[in-house]
């Protein structure tokens, strides 16, 4: 369903995915409610045919990318993220963008080679099974991408192996604080569209320590309101009045955290 959804969200402008739940046509259409993305447009390597509106947070604010770095994205979209990062790393770093959709893969490849970016290259792939070899990358990135995600523990060990020693990632994110009604818990749309797919916060950050990583920290901590007429497409007016009492929380968070000198976890 997720893979289905981002398929047609590749061929929407950015201005139809901020009209949807976090792309997701269908959701919210037809009102503005840019609810999770960031504004991109005044960082260097901008490309505004690759930003489609879908991140929560710029992993790359917070990722201390180098020049001659190699620079993983994962769930890379049409390339946005990779783009701001080539322009961190130079003409001797590397990007690689991962993503499983197929329509978003091309519609990544074209932009680069729209720009004649040699250095940026877009792979087909699962982040569960990430088609890279061991200990390649200084950094990982992500944006909004791991919540959508069923098994994020081994999304997260996929992460350690691909990392260099000592690399880190920087990874933006959806998660919640408290138990979501039923019925937006199980609602597909706002399972594609980064709500219902989020897990706790303490859990999401108690999978990356048992990983193996070290120096966890939250850089980036954003409280999310999702408004009312979305919620209503699937809570009664009982049921989003308690919601609204209540102290579930949404947020975006940007979470850095690196990996250990050597390949051991208890190091």
């Amino acid at each position: 369903m997720v893979k289905e959804k981002y398929g047609e969200i590749a061929n929407q402008s950015k201005q139809q995915n901020e009209n949807s739940c976090c792309g997701v046509g269908g959701c919210c259409s037809g009102v503005d409610y840019t609810i999770f993305n960031e504004n991109y447009t005044n960082l260097d390597g901008y490309v505004a045919d690759a930003d489609l509106g879908l991140g929560c947070g710029i992993p790359t604010e917070f990722a201390l990318i180098k020049k001659g770095d190699t620079v993983i994205d994962l769930g890379s979209g049409a390339g946005n993220d990779c783009f701001v990062a080539r322009a961190l790393v130079g003409e001797k770093g590397k990007i690689i963008g991962i993503d499983f959709t197929t329509e978003m893969i091309e519609k990544a490849r074209i932009n680069a080679e729209k720009l004649n970016f040699n250095n940026v290259e877009f792979r087909f792939g699962d982040i569960e099974k990430i088609p890279v070899t061991a200990n390649k990358a200084d950094v990982v990135i992500s944006n909004c991408v791991l919540n959508l995600v069923p098994d994020k523990s081994k999304a997260f060990s996929e992460i350690y192996r691909v990392l260099k020693p000592e690399g880190h990632f920087s990874i933006s994110d959806v998660v919640i604080q408290g138990e979501l009604p039923e019925n937006l818990a199980k609602a597909a749309e706002m399972y594609a569209g980064c709500v219902s797919g989020a897990i706790q916060k303490n859990k999401y950050l108690e999978i990356i320590q048992n990983t193996g990583f070290k120096n966890i920290q939250v850089v980036k901590d954003k409280l999310i309101t999702v408004p009312d007429e979305i919620l209503l497409k699937y809570l009664t007016t009982n049921e989003l009045a308690d919601f609204k009492k209540s102290n579930i929380s949404i947020f975006s968070i940007t979470v850095y955290a690196e990996k250990s000198k050597c390949n051991c976890k208890n190091c």
